[in-house]
């Protein structure tokens, strides 16, 4: 030990004489370990490098959270002999502030998994929550528990919360409380609250944190989730009165919003992707909506990198579908990264409203609604506080008043989010630049790459879950996970005479399953048929009805050496109820529909041919289907559809399966077949028995497109699902749906009965 100690003061002495040889000097790892966790660094051991220190779940570091390298070769701050780093118990705010009650068990301090139990006095009634954990992130689960009576006050006791003191008993309209916080942690909300006339309390609700603690992704989307999605409604309101309404943008309206993401040395690199695939992630949620918003994207440090300029979208100088090039080309690469100027952020952002003003004009300017969100530490040293400049941007949006006759306050058009990220927070400087009503505004995030999962809860809300082909890209632990990813699958058996048969569908409509014709031997009766779709009412639903495509006849070329011939297989089984339609069970969207043009932003009056120009536009189209394993999950395969000059290739293969004997290829595959399979020039995955009637699709930005449907293929290669991967002569045939509009028209689309709402066809 005496001899690393000495060594440091050594290199130490060494860098300070050398320093004006511009020798740089480097920092060392003597030290450095934390016991329970582990450090990394952002850039190895030279000046400027931060060192992170990381823990388990549960844990944080202690008792510093990073050190920064410095010119001289030492760490700031400087690790303390008898003070070593290591891994600490995640710690909850005391609970012992509880008024009129107790708090059981007292103890002096409470630690991760600490479970507590909440009483009142005689006389006083509980609210919130009577028991609760502490949880890894540093908070109690449930609500800050409060022991009330009715005193007549106009508001309700806004209580304690745990960690904090409250001045203030009294809760009349217009009476006052405040609330500090204990010890070493801070307040997040708001610190004073005033009693109005409705009952309710200004401002949010606080809450008490340690440096350890952080906000969860269930958390986040509870309030910035559901805030966006607000933002992006188009409905207006029944009235003036409209009790709890939160609409915020007419139908005339515009929405401006305006991303900053902080990529100064204090970031780390994998955080600053994260958070570039975060704003993707929204992006193409808020794509999912009617709304389309002006966008404004930027990367920062003491320098503005523009990534989109939010006045090209105003001089329709860009598209939707640039944004997402435009982020995924960016790279840190040689960027000067040094030094952060969060006020020339905000600067920018005024620029550009002061500009959008000037075009729109004052009465034009009061219909556009401004969203700010900031990924960032807030560790800014230079261009001084961004304070005074968000105060000018509040001034800009409210006009110091609200007009006579609106029927919202201008308040409600200006929301600043700040997503706090990185290993170290200026919580005191970041907390003081969020502005909006409704909801919290700033966010303590540990992993911002689960913030895809909070992204995704903006959709997942009752104006849009009817939408065609809406999903979740990801799979979580939860048990209905698969189900959210593809909320359209059916499992489909089929018992008859003794015989069982198991097949894959698509849920279409509520009322509809689309799959393959051949699932269903001769004489198969409606009662013979079951689907599997868990909508939370029942998995199992009754079939009311099975309709096969008219022209479908596995014996009609028989005599011309196609034993088996599967030209129109397809088919649409009739539940007798409709699926309770949710985030777990929704349709997927099908060819020449409106709502498919909507998903695919066609706009006007678009054609059948348009989306099959987009959907099949290339000569290697990449494709996926979904094969069952066990518990009836699935998996899913990728294949590339032959389409154009590759496909006369592809179908060939046609002629070696079982019952062939033909020798033109044009008598077992016509032209209702897309054909995938082979090794090359990519190895496709093959269907295995179980596949029929699936859906092959195409994720669209966020919705997913049927474009097929699994039919038959020419090598028996697995029986029992599975993803299998070619041989370089299996092929797989899969019904074009472009191909049998006239029969889906037919059924879904039909206006002329009244037991189910008929899917909108495109007239060409």
């Amino acid at each position: 030990m005496g001899f690393s100690i000495h060594w440091s003061w050594f290199t130490a002495l060494l860098c300070l004489l050398s320093m004006a040889g511009e020798v740089r000097c480097v920092c060392t790892e003597t030290n450095m370990q934390i016991e329970g966790g582990h450090y990394k660094l952002t850039k190895k051991l030279e000046t400027g490098s931060l060192l992170i220190y990381e823990c388990p779940e549960g844990y944080y570091p202690f008792p510093a959270l990073t050190r920064l390298c410095q010119p001289n070769g030492s760490w700031k701050p400087t690790p303390k002999r008898f003070a070593p780093q290591r891994c600490r118990l995640a710690e909850c705010p005391d609970p012992n502030v509880l008024e009129y009650g107790n708090v059981t068990p007292p103890q002096e301090k409470y630690f991760v998994d600490n479970e507590t139990v909440y009483e009142c006095y005689s006389g006083y009634t509980m609210r919130g929550s009577s028991r609760r954990v502490c949880l890894p992130n540093g908070k109690w689960s449930g609500s800050t528990p409060i022991c009330s009576r009715d005193s007549g006050d106009n508001c309700a006791d806004p209580g304690v919360p745990a960690g904090a003191s409250r001045t203030g008993n009294m809760f009349g309209i217009d009476d006052t409380v405040t609330y500090s916080c204990n010890g070493n942690l801070f307040l997040v909300g708001s610190s004073e609250r005033v009693c109005q006339e409705n009952g309710q309390w200004t401002g949010k609700e606080p809450a008490c944190y340690y440096r350890h603690t952080y906000d969860t992704p269930l958390e986040v989307s509870e309030a910035f989730g559901s805030a966006i999605k607000d933002s992006l409604t188009t409905l207006e309101p029944v009235d003036d009165t409209q009790e709890g309404r939160k609409i915020r943008i007419s139908k005339n309206g515009t929405l401006n919003i305006y991303i900053a993401v902080d990529i100064s040395e204090s970031i780390e690199e994998k955080h600053i992707n994260d958070a570039k695939d975060a704003v993707t992630k929204l992006i193409t949620k808020i794509s999912s909506f009617t709304v389309t918003p002006n966008y404004e994207i930027m990367f920062f440090s003491s320098d503005i990198i523009e990534v989109v300029n939010i006045l090209d979208f105003l001089d329709s100088k860009i598209e939707l579908s640039t944004i997402k090039t435009e982020l995924e080309k960016f790279q840190i690469g040689d960027r000067n990264t040094a030094g952060t100027d969060l006020n020339l952020v905000f600067k920018t952002f005024l620029e550009r409203m002061a500009i959008i003003k000037q075009r729109a004009g004052e009465e034009g300017f009061k219909e556009h609604r401004h969203v700010l969100i900031l990924f960032t530490d807030g560790a800014y040293n230079m261009g001084g506080s961004p304070g005074p400049t968000v105060a000018k941007i509040k001034n800009m949006v409210y006009m110091n008043h609200t007009s006579e006759g609106e029927t919202q306050p201008r308040e409600e058009y200006l929301d600043i989010y700040v997503f706090a990220i990185g290993a170290e927070i200026f919580d005191d400087d970041l907390q003081p630049l969020t502005v909006g009503t409704g909801g919290n505004h700033y966010f303590r995030m540990k992993n911002i790459e689960n913030l895809q999962e909070t992204f995704d809860e903006i959709i997942d809300e009752e104006e849009v879950k009817g939408l065609c082909g809406l999903h979740k890209g990801y799979e979580t632990a939860s048990r209905d996970s698969k189900r959210k990813m593809y909320p359209w699958m059916a499992f489909i058996i089929t018992q008859n005479e003794g015989t069982s048969k198991k097949c894959l569908g698509s849920l279409v409509s509520p009322q509809f399953v689309l799959t393959a014709a051949h699932c269903f031997a001769f004489g198969v009766l409606p009662e013979h048929i079951t689907v599997e779709i868990d909508d939370g009412q029942g998995k199992v639903k009754k079939v009311k009805t099975l309709k096969i495509h008219p022209n479908y006849n596995v014996n009609a070329k028989a005599n011309e050496g196609v034993k088996e011939f599967y030209d129109y297989d397809v088919a649409l089984i009739q539940l007798e109820k409709d699926v309770q339609i949710s985030s777990a069970a929704r349709p997927i969207c099908i060819p020449c529909t409106q709502e498919t043009s909507d998903a695919l932003k066609l706009v006007g009056d678009s054609t059948c041919k348009q989306q099959e120009q987009l959907l099949l536009k290339n000569h290697l189209e990449k494709l996926t289907f979904l094969t069952r394993r066990q518990e009836n999950s699935v998996d899913e395969k990728d294949v590339h559809a032959k389409l154009g000059g590759n496909r006369d290739d592809c179908i060939k293969h046609a002629l070696q399966a079982a019952g062939i004997t033909t020798k033109n290829v044009k008598d077992v595959v016509t032209d209702n077949f897309l054909c995938t399979g082979g090794r090359t020039p990519f190895r496709d995955h093959i269907a295995c028995t179980g596949d029929s009637g699936g859906a092959v699709f195409k994720n669209y930005e966020h919705r997913t497109i049927q474009v097929a449907l699994v039919s038959w293929g020419s090598k028996t290669m697995c029986r029992a699902g599975g993803v299998v991967e070619s041989d370089d002569a299996s092929r797989d045939f899969h019904i074009n749906l472009f191909k049998v509009i006239p029969f889906l028209k037919s059924i879904l689309g039909n206006d002329n009965q009244n037991e189910y709402a008929p899917l909108q066809f495109l007239e060409s």
